[in-house]
C-alpha cells in the first residue's frame, strides 16, 4: 500500500546528462510576506508583485514570454459496476499482503493539515478575477472538480460576471467514458445546453470555428504524470491554437498523483514527438501540469507556433494552495475521481507508471489487469502460473517493489488470479523499470519467439513514439532476452537527474 510516502531524496545530475544550456529559460520570483501570500507576475525581464490578503500560500503566473490516453491496453472484460462497487472487492489502495518495510524507513512526511486547494478552488476564492467580463471556453473531464468534488463546469456556470459559452473534451471525452483511441464526436451537453467540442476526433487542435466568441480558455484536467497520457497532449495543442487567436490561456493547477520528485524512464527524442509523446521529458516528469505548460511556453521550440505567437502568447497558471512536492496523492487529503476508464484509481495511475510502457505493442502477453479491480497493477502471462511469475520477478529486486502471487473474487463472485504489484517503498522505486523488465521477460517467454524483432515498420514506429528511445528498441529487438536493462537505465538515471535539475526553475511549489 502506498502510504504517506517518506519525503523523497532530491535527485542530483550524474554525468554529463543533459545539455541544459540549450534552453532558454526564466525563473519564478517568489516572495513571502505575513500572511504567507505571493503571485508572480513577469513579462519579458521585468516583473511586478502583487499580495492577496484573502488566501494562504498562492503563487499564480501571468506571461507574455516566451515557451495519452497511454499504452493501448485491452478493453476491461469486467463489466463499469466493478469500478463503481468498490467494496465488491479489495480496495485497489491496498497490497494484497502486508507492506514489507525497507531497511532504513526515511522520516515520513507529517499527514496534512487540510486538504489541499486545487487551482478552481483558488480562482474561485479569487472571485474568478482572471473571468470577469469575460466569454469563457472550459477544456475538462470528469476528474475537474473542486476539492468537495463540484464539477468545474457547474462552478464556472454559477460564478457571478463569468459567461461560460463552449465546452472542450480532450480523449476519452468530456464525460469520460469513451475507450483510449476511440474518436469522440462533437456534441451539445444535455445538462447545459452548450456546444462540446472534441479534442479527440476529427481534430485534436481547437480550430478558429471552435474558439469563435471566447475570450479566455479554462483548462482543468487532471493529469496522472506520465508522457504518454494524453492529457498533457490536448493543453498543449490547444494552447498552441489560443495563441494563434490571441485568446488568454488559464491553466488550473492539479497535484501530480505520482509527487513532484519523481522522474523516471527515457526522454524521448525528437523525432518521437507525437502526441503519446509531446514534450521533451522523461516518461515519469515530477511536474505539475501548470508547471509542464510554462515550461512548454518558456522554451522556443516547445509549441509548434512561430516564435512571435509564442512570446505573444498569454498563459496564467493558478496554482494549488497547500501542495508540496514530497506529497503523492494519498498525502492532499483528496478524493480521486476517476481519469479514464482504465485509470478509475489512484492505484492504477501509480502502476500506469510501472508497467504501462510494456503494452506499447499488441503482440505483448504481459496482461496489465485491465478489466480487474486493479488496473496496471495485477499482471498475468498466459501459461504461467502467477507463484512462479511473481517469483521471477521479485529475483528481480527491483527497488520499493515486491509482487505477491494473489487471487480474489471480483464483484460478479468470478475468481481472478494474477501477480500483485505491490508498492513498498515509493522512495526507492525506479519508475518505468518494471515496464522494461516486463519487455525482456516477454522476449524470453513469448511462444512466438521474441515480438518485438518481429514488428512491421509501422508497429515499430508506434512502439518507438511511446517509449521513445531509438537506442532502446534495437537493443530489445535484436538481443531480446539478453537486452541490458541495468545499463540503459544507468544512462537514463543521470539524463532524468539533469532534467530534473534544469527543471526546477519552473517549480511553483516547495520540497
Amino acid at each position: 500500500m502506498i502510504q504517506n510516502a517518506p519525503g523523497v531524496k532530491d535527485a542530483r545530475p550524474v554525468g554529463n546528462g543533459l545539455r541544459c544550456d540549450k534552453f532558454a529559460t526564466r525563473k519564478i520570483i517568489r516572495v513571502r510576506i505575513n500572511p504567507p501570500m505571493k503571485l508572480a507576475v513577469y513579462s519579458g525581464s521585468r516583473f511586478w508583485l502583487h499580495f492577496l490578503p484573502a488566501l494562504t500560500w498562492v503563487a499564480a503566473i501571468f506571461s507574455t514570454g516566451c515557451a495519452g490516453g497511454g499504452a493501448r491496453a485491452p478493453e476491461p472484460t469486467t463489466p463499469e459496476e466493478t469500478y463503481a462497487n468498490p467494496q465488491a472487492y479489495p480496495s485497489p489502495y491496498q497490497s494484497a499482503t502486508p507492506p514489507r518495510q525497507p531497511a532504513a524507513t526515511p522520516k515520513p512526511v507529517p499527514p496534512p493539515v487540510a486538504r489541499v486547494a486545487l487551482g478552481i478552488d483558488v480562482l474561485a476564492a479569487e472571485n474568478f478575477s482572471y473571468l470577469q467580463g469575460r466569454r469563457v471556453g472550459l477544456l475538462t473531464h470528469p476528474a475537474g472538480v473542486n476539492r468537495d468534488g463540484v464539477s468545474t463546469i457547474d462552478i464556472l456556470r454559477r460564478a457571478p460576471g463569468v459567461k461560460l459559452v463552449a465546452l472542450f473534451g480532450p480523449e476519452h471525452g468530456l464525460y469520460g467514458d469513451e475507450a483510449a483511441g476511440n474518436p469522440v464526436a462533437n456534441r451539445v451537453d444535455k445538462k447545459t445546453g452548450l456546444p462540446v467540442y472534441s479534442l479527440y476526433g476529427d481534430f485534436r487542435k481547437p480550430t478558429p470555428d471552435m474558439l469563435k466568441g471566447v475570450d479566455v480558455m479554462v483548462v482543468d484536467l487532471q493529469d496522472i504524470g506520465t508522457r504518454s497520457y494524453t492529457f498533457i497532449s490536448c493543453l498543449r495543442k490547444t494552447m498552441e491554437a489560443c495563441f494563434e487567436q490571441n485568446i488568454t490561456v488559464v491553466v488550473l493547477d492539479r497535484p501530480n498523483p505520482l509527487g513532484g520528485l519523481k522522474v523516471g524512464g527515457p526522454i524521448i527524442e525528437d523525432k518521437w514527438l507525437s502526441y503519446v509523446g509531446d514534450y521533451r521529458v522523461p516518461y515519469v516528469f515530477g511536474l505539475t501540469i501548470g508547471e509542464l505548460a510554462q515550461m512548454a511556453k518558456d522554451n522556443p521550440g516547445w509549441l509548434d507556433v512561430p516564435e512571435n505567437v509564442r512570446v505573444s502568447g498569454k498563459l496564467i497558471v493558478v496554482p494549488m494552495n497547500g501542495w508540496r512536492r514530497s506529497m503523492i496523492w494519498q498525502d492532499t487529503g483528496l478524493k480521486w475521481a476517476p481519469t479514464s476508464p482504465n485509470i478509475p484509481t489512484v492505484g492504477a495511475a501509480f502502476g500506469y507508471s510501472l508497467a504501462g510502457l510494456a503494452g506499447a505493442i499488441n503482440t505483448a502477453k504481459f496482461q496489465h489487469g485491465v478489466g480487474t479491480a486493479y488496473p496496471f497493477r495485477f499482471l498475468n502471462y498466459p501459461n504461467r502460473r502467477p507463484a512462479d511469475v511473481a517469483a521471477t520477478m521479485n529475483a528481480l529486486n527491483l527497488a520499493g517493489l515486491n509482487f505477491v502471487s494473489y487471487t480474489y473474487r471480483d464483484a460478479e463472485g468470478t475468481e481472478r488470479s494474477g501477480v500483485y504489484v505491490n508498492i513498498t517503498d515509493w522512495n526507492a522505486v525506479e519508475p518505468t523499470r518494471l515496464a522494461f523488465e516486463m519487455m525482456k521477460l516477454d522476449a524470453a517467454w513469448n511462444p512466438n519467439g521474441n515480438p518485438y524483432g518481429k514488428l512491421s515498420g509501422t508497429e515499430a514506429n508506434s512502439f518507438e513514439k511511446y517509449v521513445g528511445s531509438t537506442a532502446w528498441f534495437q537493443e530489445i529487438s535484436t538481443k531480446g532476452r539478453r537486452a541490458d536493462v541495468a545499463a540503459f537505465f544507468r544512462t537514463w538515471d543521470a539524463q532524468d537527474a539533469a532534467f530534473q535539475q534544469w527543471s526546477q526553475r519552473w517549480w511553483i511549489y516547495p520540497k
